[in-house]
């Protein structure tokens, strides 16, 4: 299967993005602390070398400032002056930055070529590559956090409950866990249909179709070159409903602290299309 982008462009005014990884790769772990086990292989879709090359040039718009900032402001916020660490780190997009502001980062990232180019760009930001539902990394963390729809990636509930449980497990007594989150556009699919489109521009189409039963979904991408050609991309994922993060939350011990339709902390409604969500380890 081609790795893709599920990209949202500029344009489409909600800029997020999921199949932002993953595939069997194995059990084995390195990074700056070292190789162990990763655990039982996942379900996520793996990023290759290809991907893991073009990933920051086709998220570009995603770096930009007036997006990433809000995000840095609060996580560096959140975080305290105590270390914070990033499940699905990728190259860095936000762990940089906030090791930039100061904030110590580590990271978990299933994809070691992904890994890779973080660490080619800034040496010096421990990574374990394993995945982010039972990889551990040593000490205790003032802030967890997963954003960009990556917990979307697990694509079982038992590997995103997990995920839940792997994040209590790292954070220090009233540490928060931060999650960012699309929420499935299943209300727009008319009866029958199961492809709702969730960007149509110029150069890019992308149709997400959902299994209604197992909460399994695929991201379908439609590429058109400037020569007319066109290319097709696909990922996969399990989507959550926000509802459903708060038992999981439940289940790992978290108490739930607040929600937000964005890093702006704009108020979340039932027409939200995204969510920011915050719970809390008890002290």
């Amino acid at each position: 299967m081609a790795e893709q982008l599920r990209l949202q462009h500029a344009d489409d005014g909600r800029a997020r993005a999921l199949g932002y990884r993953r595939a069997p790769a194995g059990k084995s772990t390195g990074g700056l602390f070292g190789r162990r086990d990763a655990g039982p292989v996942t379900s996520s879709d793996v990023w290759g070398d290809e991907a893991a090359a073009r990933y920051d040039e086709a998220s570009a718009f995603m770096f930009a400032p007036d997006v990433l900032g809000p995000a840095l402001d609060f996580l560096a916020d959140l975080a305290g002056g105590g270390p914070a660490l990033e499940f699905a780190i990728g190259t860095g997009r936000v762990a940089i930055p906030l090791a930039e502001r100061g904030v110590a980062v580590s990271g978990i990232e299933l994809s070691q070529p992904m890994a890779d180019r973080l660490l080619a760009k800034r040496g010096g930001i421990p990574v374990v590559v394993g995945d982010m539902a039972t990889a551990t990394v040593p000490g205790e963390f003032s802030l967890v956090y997963v954003v960009w729809n990556s917990i979307g990636n697990l694509r079982t509930q038992a590997e995103q409950v997990e995920c839940f449980r792997n994040a209590a497990r790292h954070l220090a007594p009233g540490g928060r866990f931060v999650v960012e989150l699309w929420v499935p556009g299943i209300r727009r699919l008319p009866p029958g249909q199961s492809a709702v489109p969730f960007h149509v521009g110029e150069h890019h189409a992308g149709f997400d179709t959902y299994d209604m039963t197992t909460q399994q979904g695929t991201s379908h991408h439609y590429h058109r070159a400037d020569d007319g050609t066109v290319t097709y991309g696909a990922s996969n994922f399990r989507y959550i409903w926000p509802a459903e993060c708060d038992l999981m939350a439940a289940l790992a011990g978290l108490a739930f602290e607040s929600r937000s339709a964005d890093w702006h902390g704009r108020p979340f409604t039932s027409d939200s299309e995204c969510h920011v969500s915050v719970w809390r380890k008890p002290t």
